[in-house]
């Protein structure tokens, strides 16, 4: 059976000191690993980070070179072909434009009305004209046969 009674304070104290002087032993041992671990590799740390500023560059000089190359190629062959890809594809999605149909036959019949109006209105004048210049020139100026002719539509 189980003993349901307290432990006396002094022994939990004890306990409890015992933790946690392993925890700062633990803590201790710890720090001085990792400064005698951080000793060790800092030289090589140094030497691979000059290595790797030196590879870096290495490939800064191998790159740039291709890269204005790709560039050149971009601007001057690419480009203009993806240009003109792009606007013949932008004509064949456009939409087609709506047909005027009805409004052009309307607009020509209007038009050949206007002209034949025009057409007789002339006409009508340059007559009027000729009549006039006729009426000017009196039957002094007449043939024979026209003061005939006159004389008769004027005695009837």
């Amino acid at each position: 059976m189980m003993s349901i009674r307290r432990k006396p304070q002094d022994e939990m104290l004890s306990r409890f000191e015992r933790v946690r002087e392993a925890c700062r032993h633990g803590a201790e041992s710890w720090r001085q690993n990792a400064t005698d671990a951080a000793d060790r590799i800092a030289p090589a740390a140094h030497r691979t980070r000059d290595v790797a500023a030196d590879r870096i560059m290495d490939a800064r000089g191998w790159s740039a070179p291709r890269i204005e190359t790709a560039a050149r190629y971009v601007e001057g062959g690419l480009a203009p072909r993806v240009g003109s890809f792009l606007s013949g594809v932008a004509d064949r999605v456009e939409p087609p434009k709506p047909s005027h149909r009805g409004r052009n036959i309307t607009l020509v019949m209007v038009t050949a009305v206007a002209a034949v109006g025009v057409a007789g209105a002339v006409m009508t004048r340059r007559n009027s004209m000729q009549a006039l210049m006729e009426d000017e020139t009196g039957p002094e100026h007449d043939t024979p046969a026209k003061a005939e002719s006159n004389s008769h539509a004027h005695t009837s």
